[in-house]
């Protein structure tokens, strides 16, 4: 069987295997994506969760020196949830994004990836494979455009056709030459509704994005959020959805053909003060199974608090209470001061004094002499 014939094959076991959408290109250097990645760099807008050389993020070659073809790969999930749970007083709920529901994308994808290397072993067993999602070097929405898979939005998001950016995506580096797609063009137009709707102006051009400001960043950062960002976070306790379902693109987009990608409603939406006292065995237990659980229950409980503070949830009190004095992390701590004084603006400002008689951490004290100087 010759290479055109093959990848037709290919394609067709890709839809047997439950692939949404498959192009292929080159292992062409991406040259644009290069200095467009120097550019971040030298503004800051880099989020640091990304691979460090640029070189390799932007050729395949310097990761597999016989690369000649890179596949790209998405699969479509689900963007709205039956039965979801409503958030009411005393039982105020978080919410994790769209990406994050059903099981760890991650190892979804690259389930699908491996079968695909499966396939082309069996036909070609001397070629060379190497697949990535997401925490790759390559950069995934990059590849997807060159690829034909959609087109790069101003919200740096991937846009299909069909599914619009409701999609997760991975590729596959190969030694073999396939026959590249074309790239889909560009079909946003003038619409910047979701740079207008961007909670903290993240993207702060078309297709340019300040990941530092980015509350799908801010939610998996383990520091103390900045202020100017804690009443956008809302009750957002993992991710980001607001630039997508703003979009137009996706109105009325919803795919719910891979179950294992169907989101669990109590699990998605927990209710948030059981979220702060979950233990590790049981934020493992209810959350490990997620992408969204992979920096530990640290983020996920400090957004937690941020997210009763939205909800001015003075049920709550006592349980944040408890944290400011007694947990042994400065930055729950710190954040449980802050959203009681958003939460009990009289009588708040008492207890948060006692707090600074026995606090000994600099962020922690620091914190608490702003709140006290207002």
């Amino acid at each position: 069987m010759n290479i055109k014939e093959f990848q037709k094959e290919l394609i067709l076991y890709s839809k047997e295997i439950g692939i949404d959408k498959i192009g292929f290109t080159t292992a062409d250097p991406f040259v644009t994506l290069k200095s467009r990645l120097y550019k971040q760099q030298e503004l800051n807008y880099q989020s640091g969760f990304e691979a460090k050389d640029i070189e390799r993020r932007t050729d395949a070659r310097k990761i597999m020196s016989e690369a000649h073809s890179i596949i790209a790969i998405a699969l479509a999930y689900p963007s709205k949830m039956k039965d979801a749970p409503k958030s009411k007083k005393g039982s105020t709920r978080g919410i994790f994004c769209r990406a994050s529901w059903g099981e760890d994308y991650h190892i979804v994808v690259k389930k699908k990836l491996l079968q695909l290397e499966s396939f082309i072993l069996l036909h070609y067993p001397n070629a060379k494979v190497q697949s990535m999602v997401d925490t790759g070097e390559l950069v995934d929405r990059a590849v997807a455009e060159r690829a034909g898979i959609g087109w790069s939005a101003k919200n740096c998001s991937i846009i299909t056709p069909e599914y619009g950016s409701y999609v997760y995506l991975g590729e596959m580096i190969t030694s073999l030459p396939f026959e590249p797609d074309t790239p889909i063009e560009d079909q946003c137009g003038e619409c910047t509704k979701c740079m207008d709707v961007c909670p903290t102006s993240a993207i702060v051009a078309p297709g340019q994005l300040n990941a530092k400001n980015c509350i799908a960043f801010l939610t998996q950062s383990k520091e103390m959020i900045p202020l100017e960002f804690r009443k956008e976070i809302g009750n957002r306790i993992y991710g980001c959805d607001t630039c997508q379902t703003i979009c137009p693109k996706n109105k009325g987009i919803n795919f719910t053909h891979h179950e294992e990608m169907e989101p669990d409603p109590e699990t998605v939406k927990p209710l948030l003060r059981s979220v702060l006292k979950v233990s590790n065995r049981e934020f493992k237990r209810q959350f490990g199974q997620m992408s969204g659980s992979w920096r530990g229950k640290n983020p996920i409980q400090r957004n937690a608090i941020i997210a009763l503070a939205h909800f001015k949830d003075d049920t709550a009190l006592d349980d944040l209470k408890d944290l400011a004095i007694h947990d042994v992390r400065p930055v729950i701590r710190g954040t449980a001061i802050w959203a009681i004084s958003e939460i009990d603006r009289e009588n708040g400002a008492i207890f948060i004094n006692e707090c600074l008689k026995t606090e000994t951490d600099e962020i922690v004290i620091e914190e608490i002499n702003r709140i006290l100087s207002k």
